[in-house]
């Protein structure tokens, strides 16, 4: 055997080899590398326009929630107006309240008084007639003289 030849087989053998796989082999393996390739790529792009989408409902969120805040705020500080408004209103009332109880009281008091002074105006009446009865020594009739009694009474 003459190595020339062997190594002459061999590199005819190997070209073959390459031809073939030039032919059939590397055509479907560059395809479905480049198939690959595009959907990594296209895998990175959809990956990126997710996150840009994640970050861009992020703001939206945070812009909400500060909007939603603001109004809780605004709710609690009418709910606090309107809380105290109620309460002067109620101070108001209760002054009011207040104000016409201590006139029925009032009055009251002065148809007391008014009672008390008529129970007393009959009582001096009914007093001066027993003085003037002891003055007298003699009865004093009160029906004959009720215009004078009740002259003096108005008097007293």
């Amino acid at each position: 055997m003459n190595i020339n030849a062997t190594l002459l087989g061999q590199a005819i053998s190997f070209a073959i080899f390459v031809f073939f796989c030039m032919k059939f082999v590397w055509p479907p393996l560059t395809v479905a590398l480049a198939d690959r390739q595009k959907k990594i790529r296209e895998g990175l792009d959809v990956a990126k326009q997710a996150q840009n989408d994640l970050a861009s409902a992020q703001d939206q969120v945070a812009k909400e929630l500060k909007a939603v805040k603001d109004q809780a705020a605004q709710l609690l500080e009418q709910a606090n107006r309107r809380a105290s408004q109620l309460v002067e209103e109620a101070k108001a009332q209760a002054v009011v309240e207040s104000e016409h109880v201590k006139a029925l009281a009032r009055d009251e008091i002065a148809q007391e008084i008014n009672r008390a002074r008529d129970v007393l105006r009959a009582q001096v009446a009914a007093l001066a007639i027993a003085g003037a009865e002891k003055i007298l020594r003699k009865e004093v009739d009160a029906n004959k003289h009720a215009d004078i009694l009740n002259e003096l009474a108005t008097e007293l």
